[in-house]
């Protein structure tokens, strides 16, 4: 008897977590609402992660920052984390200002073309 083996590692169980949007300037007054939905997120996917989209936030601030350590400190009781997901790079300071660390994921960057490659040649223009 024989049996074909499942493709995959079959003790690698892989969740995608939740993506949490933070629009627009947040007031004070938003905070239990997040943090509620931070801890809906974690209980409903399992994940044990919620990334933030905190690129729509604008310019940082202590009322950012103390909603991001809100938000945290809400996942970690809840038995998780947060993942902040394009920081502005002020925030990242800021951040390491107050001695917050986060695990953050950025967009992917352009980047210049490599040197000796040409984006187009003209007629007259010299070989490489």
């Amino acid at each position: 008897m024989s049996s074909r083996p499942v493709p995959g590692l079959p003790h690698v169980d892989a969740v995608t977590p939740a993506v949490l949007v933070l629009p627009g300037p947040v007031s004070r007054g938003e905070t239990p609402r997040l943090c509620d939905e931070v801890r809906a997120l974690l209980t409903s996917t399992r994940a044990g992660v919620v990334v933030c989209d905190v690129g729509g936030l604008g310019p940082p601030g202590l009322a950012v920052v103390d909603l991001l350590a809100r938000l945290e400190l809400t996942a970690r009781r809840a038995g998780g984390r947060i993942r902040l997901r394009d920081p502005d790079p002020a925030l990242h300071a800021l951040l390491d200002l107050v001695g917050l660390r986060f695990e953050t994921e950025r967009k992917v960057e352009q980047r210049e073309p490599p040197l000796g490659v040409e984006e187009a040649v003209e007629p007259g223009d010299a070989a490489v």
